[in-house]
């Protein structure tokens, strides 16, 4: 792909920051989109940093950013779902933006533009069953919805356009850098005590955020991949202690967990205002990346590997 320019928006986020320098590596040229250009690690040739639009307007003006692109991935967007944010803002900025850049990138006559939207967009955060991309979508709250109404924007702008599309619908992200509930299961594992996490049954399917980098890449030229929806995971999905342990062997500490009834793990959460996350690690959320490994693509590294990678970058402050 030596020569072909890809835009990246949220290029500045935990995800444009693995994916920038991938995409450099393939031999892709980058612009790359942040809302703080100056923090991006330009490359000469390979990386041209340059400032996102206010997605918050619901009119963003993309023309400039799309101007002489072969391909978008779309990063940019409110990225996790908040009671305190009005719906509103995440139609803005999850659904109106996506609707503009699209129609933006067809007037530049971009090839295909790789949207990425969420698991979210399909299921609640917890979900009985095995999730595959023909279960119907039944998000449960604002962020979910702004999202698969994302979707539905760039399906209904392209259609019929030269301008390909692809969605990828990725369950929690996860790798150097995380933040949020992983980035609490790290601080967990460090701490030189025993947890009361052995009760905890409930399965999740996780990502690495290389294999999302590899699943990006793969959806840029897949003629399989084609104006297709897709859901993205690791392979296998884990319970919380093979989480923490795979996390333990990063930081090079044996998992000590032991159970404690539900009801007392429950009354505790609540007591500390910390149900909505027990509720995430307790119950399941289990997706299948069959469709997309049919259609090609492999991941490329292991959930406990790449898991213990991530500890070991934490632990060396990286």
């Amino acid at each position: 792909m030596a020569g072909k320019r890809v835009l990246v928006t949220g290029a500045g986020g935990f995800i444009g920051q693995a994916l920038v320098p991938a995409l450099a590596d393939a031999g892709y040229r980058v612009r790359a989109a942040a809302r703080n250009p100056s923090a991006i690690k330009s490359r000469p040739t390979e990386v041209e940093p340059v400032a996102m639009p206010d997605l918050g307007t619901g009119d963003a003006d993309w023309s400039g950013l799309v101007e002489g692109c072969d391909y978008i991935v779309h990063l940019a967007g409110i990225a996790h779902a908040s009671r305190a944010i009005p719906e509103a803002d995440y139609n803005a900025v999850n659904c109106e933006a996506v609707r503009t850049l699209a129609q933006a990138a067809g007037k530049a006559g971009v090839k295909r533009l790789v949207y990425i939207s969420s698991v979210r967009a399909q299921t609640g955060p917890v979900a009985s069953g095995v999730i595959d991309e023909v279960s119907p979508p039944r998000p449960s709250d604002a962020y979910g919805r702004s999202k698969l109404a994302g979707e539905a924007a760039l399906e209904d702008v392209l259609e019929g356009s030269h301008t390909d599309w692809v969605t990828l619908r990725p369950v929690l992200v996860y790798g150097p850098g995380v933040k949020g509930n992983m980035a609490a299961l790290i601080k967990l594992a460090k701490l030189p005590l025993p947890l009361p996490l052995g009760s905890l049954k409930g399965r999740r399917s996780v990502l690495s955020v290389d294999n999302l980098s590899s699943a990006i890449l793969f959806c840029l030229n897949s003629d399989a991949a084609s104006r297709r929806v897709f859901l993205v995971s690791d392979l296998a999905p884990m319970v919380v202690g093979e989480i923490v342990s795979a996390i333990g062997k990063g930081l090079k500490r044996p998992p000590r967990m032991f159970s404690v009834p539900s009801g007392v793990l429950w009354a505790a959460a609540k007591l500390l205002g910390q149900a909505d996350a027990l509720e995430r690690l307790d119950g399941d959320l289990v997706v299948t990346p069959q469709a997309l490994r049919d259609a090609g693509w492999s991941p490329v590294v292991g959930t406990s590997k790449a898991l213990a990678d991530m500890a070991r970058a934490a632990k060396a402050g990286t």
